[in-house]
């Protein structure tokens, strides 16, 4: 089976003089995904290659296209899941990052480690306290 990638660049109106240049940047990340998965790559693998792709295209308001906020910063905001193993990532009001769906990546395979020490420790002691308590 072939693999299949779709990749939209947002929501709204895109004025006409933007219109060709945000066509070729979607057509662009769409075809660079899909090379990526051709090679073998993961699904992860591809999206995270379109985000990027699109994030460092000033036509799209992602990376360093991003609209600046009320105080003339940049702040991203970034997520990923894994269809998979429905794990997932996300980072909120970042900066001075040049690709914020990297580290949303990241945070998806390095920190659920964490959590998940974390919610082992919280649910051990629990039930101690619990049978403590008796």
């Amino acid at each position: 089976m072939l693999p299949v990638v779709v990749v939209h660049g947002g929501a709204g109106h895109i004025p006409k003089e933007r219109s060709e240049r945000s066509t070729s940047g979607v057509c662009c990340a769409a075809q660079s995904a899909y090379a990526v998965l051709k090679r073998g790559g993961s699904g992860m693998d591809a999206v995270v290659d379109a985000v990027m792709l699109l994030e460092n295209n000033p036509s799209f308001n992602a990376g360093c296209g991003s609209v600046l906020n009320i105080k003339g910063e940049v702040e991203m905001d970034a997520l990923v899941m894994d269809g998979k193993t429905l794990s997932s990532g996300a980072v909120s009001a970042v900066r001075n990052i040049a690709n914020p769906i990297q580290l949303a990546r990241l945070v998806m395979e390095k920190v659920i480690l964490a959590a998940c020490f974390r919610l082992f420790y919280i649910n051990f002691y629990t039930t101690f306290q619990i049978h403590s308590a008796k």
